[in-house]
C-alpha cells in the first residue's frame, strides 16, 4: 500500500463473490496512492461471501476496511447505499468485486480533480480484457493529466457514458441509488447531470471488467429484465418532472432500439 492517502471512500458492493473479491481488493491495495477507506458490504450472500470479507479485513489491517453485510439481498444499488451512509470522506470511488483497477486509476483521478474544483461525477474509460491482458491494459500510462469530456443530458441520453466501476463521485450529491425495478447507476448518474452538477469522463482507460457488460451472467445481462428497468428509470423521471413528456416520447423508443441491438449482437 501506498503510504499517500486521499480523501476518499471506495465501495464495493459484494454479491457471492468469495472468489473474485480478493482481486479486486488487491488492485486497490496496489494503487500508488491509497484511499482513505475501504467499504465492502455483502448484499445477504449466504455462501461465504461475509466470512471472506472478514478474512481480508483481518489479513490487511492497515487498508482501513469497513465490512457490513445486508439482511436480505438487495441488489448493488442496495449494498452501495448502506456502504455510502457508513462513509465518512467526501469523495466516493465504486468497484464491483468482479472488476479491477489500473494501479494508477485513483492518482490520476483525483490528481484530475483537484484541478478542476466544479466536478461532481468524474468518470473515465474502461475496457473488457482476460486476466492476462489486465497488465497490458494498465501498462504504459503517461505521468501528464488526462483529458476530459463534459458530459452533457444529451450525451447521456445516446448513452450512458459512466461505467460504475469508473466512477468518482461527491458524497455529498443529494441522490441515492434507487430499488433494482430501476437501472440504478444508470439513474443516478441521469439525475445528476439534469440537476446541472459537472460531470466529465477521462480520456483514459483505467479500470477493467473480466467479462461483456452484457454477459448472460451479470446482472444487466438479463436484457429483457435490464431494458424494463430501464424503460421504467425514464418514466421515473418523467414523474419527478426532472424531463419532459416530449424527452420522454424520444428517450423510449431510443432505449428499446439500444436493448434490440444488444439482443441482436447476443444472438450472432
Amino acid at each position: 500500500m501506498s503510504t499517500k492517502q486521499i480523501p476518499v471512500s471506495v465501495v464495493i458492493p459484494c454479491y457471492k463473490s468469495k472468489g473474485t473479491i480478493e482481486r479486486a481488493l488487491n488492485s486497490i491495495l496496489d494503487q500508488t496512492v491509497s484511499p482513505a477507506e475501504i467499504i465492502l458490504v455483502d448484499d445477504a450472500s449466504h455462501d461465504g461471501t461475509y466470512e471472506k470479507l472478514l478474512s481480508l479485513q483481518k489479513q490487511f489491517p492497515l487498508a482501513n476496511i469497513i465490512v457490513d453485510v445486508l439482511d436480505k439481498n438487495g441488489g448493488p444499488g442496495e449494498a452501495r447505499n448502506r456502504a455510502w451512509s457508513l462513509a465518512s470522506q467526501p469523495w466516493l470511488a465504486f468497484l464491483d468485486a468482479d472488476d479491477a483497477w489500473c494501479a494508477d486509476k485513483l492518482k490520476t483521478q483525483w490528481d484530475w480533480i483537484e484541478h478542476h474544483p466544479d466536478a461532481v461525477v468524474v468518470g473515465h474509460l474502461t475496457k473488457e480484457v482476460s486476466q492476462d491482458d489486465f497488465n497490458k491494459v494498465c501498462f504504459g500510462h503517461s505521468a501528464d493529466l488526462t483529458d476530459a469530456k463534459s458530459i452533457t443530458f444529451l450525451d447521456m441520453l445516446i448513452a450512458n457514458r459512466f461505467f460504475t466501476r469508473t466512477v468518482m463521485l461527491r458524497a455529498d450529491v443529494p441522490y441515492r441509488f434507487q430499488c433494482r425495478k430501476f437501472t440504478e447507476d444508470y439513474l443516478l448518474w441521469l439525475e445528476i447531470v439534469l440537476s446541472g452538477a459537472s460531470a466529465y469522463v477521462l480520456n483514459r482507460v483505467m479500470a477493467v471488467s473480466f467479462r461483456p457488460e452484457f454477459s448472460a451472467g451479470g446482472y444487466s445481462g438479463q436484457l429483457w429484465k435490464h431494458e424494463k428497468r430501464e424503460l421504467r428509470s425514464w418514466i421515473f423521471l418523467y414523474q419527478q418532472k426532472k424531463i419532459s413528456v416530449w424527452i420522454l416520447i424520444a428517450a423510449l423508443p431510443w432505449s428499446y432500439l439500444k436493448y434490440l441491438r444488444r439482443a441482436w449482437r447476443r444472438s450472432i
